[in-house]
């Protein structure tokens, strides 16, 4: 199959079951908003050892948050349900209740299998930093939330935030002749599922350089470098999966709530990368289809 005269490889990606919560942050102004997305997110590439996987979802106007002020959706994703709580009071705490003019809601409207969504009640929580001097918000919002005194004035936060179960993992590989060329395809892929909700890109712009392989002949690793992507390692490695002008490889990987969302990401993303020039194929990262639960195959996902 071609798209555009890239070859997309008759091939699939392989994707985790995962959990989930998404939020909403909202601050004075649009540049606040962006300072604690940034900050919140942080450390949020990889639970290979990062707490969570996590990322900036959509940003959202202000005639459509609870508190009428510019907001962004931020997600985290966890392998383990009871590590979620954790996560949230160590993000929410650290980096939102922190930072200058923020409020903090639950912003979870979709999930994988929507009746097992559970609460976990964050907000009630943090609510004790408060030293008895916290309040519940009576009469402005149709859920419990509370107000916590701070230096300018005062922090609002959900009382509870839901947890929903979603997906972690998919992907697709751009090949490209040079490493400017593969980049910019990868930002344009970045670019096309800015406006799409639940689903986001936890790596550094959403793009990853150095994909990982299982295991690694250091007994101390349970990753390594994939080296048959890497360029420098084509001539010396007898399993090099790089063409002879295969110069780069970039990996998109997304968390989603579903699976429509997951497939969605990949086909707009797919469809961007391939109208920039220098690219040569498009391929999946997957495990031979032995560790993940989701498989989605390129062609029928482009179909």
């Amino acid at each position: 199959m071609e798209l555009n005269g890239v070859e997309i490889e008759d091939t699939f990606c392989e994707a985790f079951g995962a959990v989930f919560t998404r939020i909403l942050v909202t601050a004075i102004n649009e540049n606040w908003v962006k300072i604690a997305s940034q900050i919140a997110t942080g450390y949020g590439t990889s639970t290979i050892h990062c707490d969570a996987e996590a990322g900036v979802d959509v940003y959202v106007p202000a005639d459509k948050t609870p508190d009428n002020r510019p907001g962004v959706a931020l997600m985290f994703f966890k392998t383990k349900k009871d590590k979620m709580d954790q996560v949230l009071l160590n993000r929410i705490g650290q980096c939102i209740l922190t930072c200058p003019t923020t409020a903090c809601f639950d912003a979870l409207d979709t999930s994988l299998v929507p009746e097992k969504v559970f609460e976990i009640k964050t907000g009630y929580k943090l609510k004790f930093f408060g030293d008895k001097f916290e309040e519940k918000i009576e009469g402005s919002y149709p859920f419990e939330a509370w107000k916590i005194p701070v230096m300018d004035g005062e922090f609002k936060v959900q009382s509870v935030f839901k947890v929903g179960k979603g997906i972690a993992g998919g992907n697709f590989l751009v090949y490209g002749e040079t490493q400017k060329a593969t980049l910019e395809a990868s930002e344009k892929a970045i670019e096309a599922i800015k406006d799409l909700e639940n689903v986001i890109t936890p790596f550094p712009g959403g793009i990853a350089r150095s994909g990982s392989k299982v295991g690694s002949v250091y007994s101390f690793l349970n990753a390594s470098t994939n080296d048959p992507l890497c360029p420098t390692l084509r001539q010396k490695i007898d399993n090099s999966l790089l063409g002879e002008k295969d110069n780069c490889v970039y990996e998109i990987i997304f968390d989603g709530a579903s699976e429509e969302i997951i497939k969605e990401a990949m086909k707009l993303g797919i469809h961007a990368a391939v109208k920039v020039p220098g690219i040569n194929k498009i391929s999946a990262g997957n495990y031979g289809g032995k560790l993940g639960k989701f498989h989605y195959r390129l062609h029928d996902v482009l179909a």
